[in-house]
């Protein structure tokens, strides 16, 4: 008894401490009370004013897709979350495929977040009262700045996103109540309570809105990272799930209720100086020049600390894969001696968001097409975690002999494969173009990695990124 006792002490990834509400702390945390803030002109703009509208369709296709994630997550407690589950749960080879769009998604992060920050930047110079440069000047400077910081080995804690997360609360709050005094106080009840945020028959557009819906998605990404938490939750196969589908919930109705609160404030989208920046408009409108600094210097903060981190955690995942022999060892395997960094992948990363940043940006729709091509990689692993969800409960499972549950383990993965199909059909031509490209070199890749699929391929390390 003391032996098996002192086996366990000895194990402390076998310890689970974590609680059900500690994941769903981790969830907000890594979605942000803020997400619909940085994508409500370009959403109004692309869903002709139904930003709240396909939030909540998107919120339909991310819940069954989390409900897919949390069975999986208690299936295979690893690092990896779509990499692992479809690898494990369908086909090795898919699973490199899966990565392979996941590592699309790495990269994107620096970029998404230069370009909202450089736009805001440029375009709100005056507003800001700082120097008007051009964008591919301020892009330089973001990327620059972040590529700098992270060779330096300067990187977020965990601690000052906590901080941060508080503070982009109170000024949710406090843009919650202006904006209900605003509206109550000019138009009364009648100013509050409408259903032109989510249907208006003027404007509606079925096609649109599908279109718009992929866009939406980007309120939910990162509702994933919870299933990364299984080994150390108490009862996983209860509270990964829950924890989940609770986030997915949660980042559904707080980014709804923003998005219904501003275009009550500002009904007219297509009156906003600029798209990117619009919901500082609204917050001029309901709380003057404070709320309106306030706001971007909270979005400002959110987006520098996300490309930070982001442009770490792909730094660290290429290196990985060059380590293990994934990607060319020389360059992507190689770090500056005596300080442990992955020197060059910075500088790629940094190299690619500034190059990234300036060609979106003369093509035009920077922001929203920055968004669409992270949804390319997201939407491609969504899929590939709900056929896993239904391939391994309903089809291994009957194999096996257990009981199988008919709605739960076949129909619901099934739609929610098919809902995030029709999602990423409808990405613009730019995102399908790009992402296609980069997909076809990953399936090349593969191929003659494994001499064409007659054996498995080299496993990605998504655990230190």
């Amino acid at each position: 008894m003391e032996n098996s006792t002192a086996a366990s002490s000895a194990a402390p990834r076998l310890r689970r401490t974590l609680t059900l509400w500690d994941l769903i702390f981790y969830g907000i945390v890594l979605i942000q009370p803020i997400a619909p803030v940085p994508l409500y002109g370009v959403a109004q703009k692309l869903s002709d004013g139904h930003f709240v509208t396909i939030i909540l369709i998107a919120l339909f296709a991310m819940l069954i897709t989390a409900v897919s994630y949390g069975r999986m997550g208690a299936l295979y407690p690893t690092a990896g979350s779509a990499y692992t589950y479809v690898g494990k749960g369908l086909n090795p080879h898919l699973g490199f495929l899966a990565g392979w769009a996941m590592i699309l998604d790495y990269l994107l992060q620096p970029l998404i977040n230069t370009v909202w920050i450089s736009t805001a930047l440029h375009e709100r110079s005056e507003s800001l009262h700082i120097p008007q440069l051009p964008f591919a000047v301020w892009a330089a400077i973001i990327a620059g700045v972040m590529t700098m910081l992270n060779l330096a080995g300067v990187k977020s804690s965990a601690r000052a996103n906590k901080v941060l997360l508080a503070v982009m609360s109170v000024v949710v709050a406090l843009f919650v109540w202006l904006a209900v005094r605003y509206l109550f106080y000019g138009q009364g009840w009648a100013g509050l309570l409408s259903t032109e945020p989510f249907y208006n028959p003027r404007t509606f557009n079925s096609h649109r809105i599908l279109t718009a819906t992929s866009f939406a998605a980007l309120t939910y990404i990162g509702f994933d990272g919870v299933t990364t938490l299984a080994e150390d939750v108490e009862n996983p196969k209860r509270n990964v799930l829950l924890a989940v589908v609770l986030t997915c919930i949660f980042a559904g109705v707080c980014s709804g209720f923003e998005a219904y609160l501003g275009a009550r404030v500002w009904p007219d989208w297509r009156s906003f100086p600029n798209l990117e920046t619009a919901f500082m408009d609204i917050c001029r409108r309901v709380g003057g020049v404070f709320l309106f600094n306030a706001m971007f210097v909270i979005l400002g903060v959110a987006a520098f600390g996300s490309g930070l981190t982001g442009t770490l955690g792909a730094a660290r995942l290429l290196f990985g894969m060059g380590r293990d022999g994934v990607l060319p060892r020389k360059f992507f395997g190689y770090l500056k001696p005596g300080s442990g960094t992955p020197t060059y992948n910075i500088l790629l990363i940094g190299g690619l968001a500034f190059v990234g940043a300036v060609l979106l940006y003369h093509i035009g729709n920077a922001y929203e097409h920055a968004g669409e091509l992270l949804n390319f990689g997201a939407f491609l692993a969504f899929m590939g975690v709900n056929f896993a969800c239904f391939w391994q409960f309903s089809v291994i499972a009957k194999k096996a002999g257990r009981e199988r549950h008919l709605l739960r383990d076949a129909i619901l993965p099934i739609i929610g494969f098919l809902f995030c199909l029709v999602i990423w059909i409808n990405l613009n031509a730019i995102a399908k173009t790009v992402g296609g490209i980069w997909f076809a070199v990953g399936l090349l890749y593969v191929g003659y990695k494994t001499n064409w699929f007659r054996s498995a391929p080299v496993m990605i390390d998504f655990s230190d990124s």
